[in-house]
Formats: structure tokens, sequence, C-alpha cells
């Protein structure tokens, strides 16, 4: 019999990820508990405290930009899972030209965001962009898609829907994919049609994948920001600002120490959504 040899390796072989581990995450994040307490400069600081809390807090904008995110993370997460699923499906079946239609679908995500965000407010101009100058060869009116105080909103995280439902897709094509051929099978001898094979075989299945997309696809609408400035820098107004953006005015304004604070906040109000969320999911995932 051969002799089975166990080896054991140093606890050295680890220092290396430690130490990225330490350089990137841990050290940033103290850093930033600290400077959260301060009122600091490149060339300063000075200890004061939770008062950079207690003035965060009260700005008259943070109410707006918390609801703002928040209904924007549940309209682009939502949007992703349910469309995510529908495309996913479709492109795992036996449509044509499904390769080419994947490519398609996946390509606004290799996108640079900013670019995005460019391109999109220039067709959404209301009097020369090519969206209601379309409209307008149809006989309709478009809207002011950035300027209305009541869509501006939607427009922009339709836009972020667009960006990143090939993301969302590709995890739903591998989860699909995924699932035996048998079961289709048998219940197309049960004379099962599609929508029944979609409904009791591809959602409950697709699970795992679908609370991938949730979690992705959530966190990613809490800590938007950079598409929402390209596209509206927050406005009209305050309508359109989200927490990370009202972090990148402090920033803006030289009070470096309230944004680190902000920044905290953010880190810590997304941690707060997305743990319970996650365990959720995957405690109902184990009951399938």
């Amino acid at each position: 019999m051969t002799k089975l040899t166990i080896r054991t390796y140093s606890y050295l072989f680890l220092v290396p990820a430690f130490l990225i581990y330490f350089v990137f995450y841990l050290l940033p994040t103290v850093l930033s508990l600290f400077f959260s307490m301060t009122r600091w400069t490149l060339t300063d600081w000075d200890f004061i405290g939770f008062d950079n809390y207690v003035t965060f807090f009260s700005e008259t904008a943070l109410s707006i930009g918390f609801r703002n995110t928040l209904i924007y993370a549940v309209v682009t997460c939502g949007l992703k899972v349910i469309l995510g699923l529908l495309l996913g499906a479709f492109l795992t079946s036996a449509a044509l030209f499904k390769n080419y239609l994947r490519s398609v679908i996946f390509f606004p995500t290799l996108l640079s965001t900013i670019a995005v965000g460019i391109a999109f407010s220039i067709m959404m101009h209301p009097s020369s962009g090519l969206i209601n100058t379309s409209l307008a060869a149809l006989g309709i009116t478009g809207p002011d898609w950035l300027g209305n105080t009541k869509i501006a909103l939607l427009s922009v995280a339709l836009v972020d829907v667009w960006k990143g439902i090939g993301i969302a897709t590709v995890i739903y094509i591998a989860g699909i994919s995924a699932i035996p051929g048998e079961y289709y099978e048998a219940l197309k001898i049960d004379g099962g049609s599609s929508m029944n094979a979609f409904r009791y075989i591809t959602v409950p299945l697709s699970r795992p994948a679908m609370n991938s997309v949730i979690i992705l696809a959530f966190i990613g609408g809490l800590r938007s920001f950079d598409l929402i400035w390209a596209m509206t820098k927050g406005g009209p107004g305050f309508t359109t600002d989200l927490i990370a953006s009202i972090i990148y005015k402090q920033y803006q304004a030289g009070f470096y120490g309230l944004a680190t604070a902000g920044n905290v906040i953010l880190f810590i109000g997304v941690s707060l959504l997305a743990f319970p969320l996650y365990k959720y999911l995957t405690k109902s995932e184990v009951h399938l």
C-alpha cells in the first residue's frame, strides 16, 4: 500500500496576502475611522470627536439623499433581477443568434460608466437629444428626462440598468445552464408547456443565481455615484442626490473630515442593509 504523506506549510506563506489585505483594506479602514473624528487637511489635523457626524446628520439634503439612495437601489436591483432572469432564460433556450445576442447584451458592461453617463445625458437633451428627436418623428413630445424633478432619478436608474444588465444576465445564464436537462424532459413528457418549465423549474432552481444578482445589484445601487455625477451632478436641485454624491460635494467644498464621516456612515449603512439581506437569501436558499 502506498503511504499517504501530509505536507504542512509554514504560515509565512500567508504573509504576502496578509500584507496586501492590511495595506489596502484594514489600514485605510482604521485611518478613515480616525480621520472622520478630526478636522483635517493634507498637512494638519485637529481631533474634534463626533462633531463631524453631528454636522453630517444635520445636513438638510441628507434625508433626501437617503430616500433617493434607497429608491435608486430598489429600482435598479429589481429591474436587473427581473430583466436579467428573462434574458437569461431566453438566451439559454434554442433561440437563433443567441451567442451574438449574449455579446450585444454584455457589451454595455465593458463601457466606461462616465462615458455612458455623458453619452446618455446628450441623448436625453430635451430639445436636441436623440431620444426626444426620435419620439418627435413619431408625433410624441418627449419629456425633459434629466430636468424634470419627477422623473430625473428614474431616468438615471434606467441607464444604470441598461449598463449593468449584462452582468446579471451572465450570472443567470450560468445558473440556468447548471439545471439538469432531465427536469425539462420529464415536464415535457407530462405535457408541460414552456411557461410551466419557466415557472416550476427555471425560476426555483435558479435561486442561487438570483440571490447573487440581488446582493450585487443592491449593494451597487447603494454605493452608486459615478453615473449620477456624470449625468446630473445631483440635480435638478437635490432630486437625484445620493449619499455618495453628497459626500463628494463635501470633499469638493474642502470639508474633508465631514466627508470622511459620511463615508463611514455609508459603509455602516450598506453593511446594515446588505448583511441581513444576504443571511435571509442564503437561509431561504437552503430550504429549496
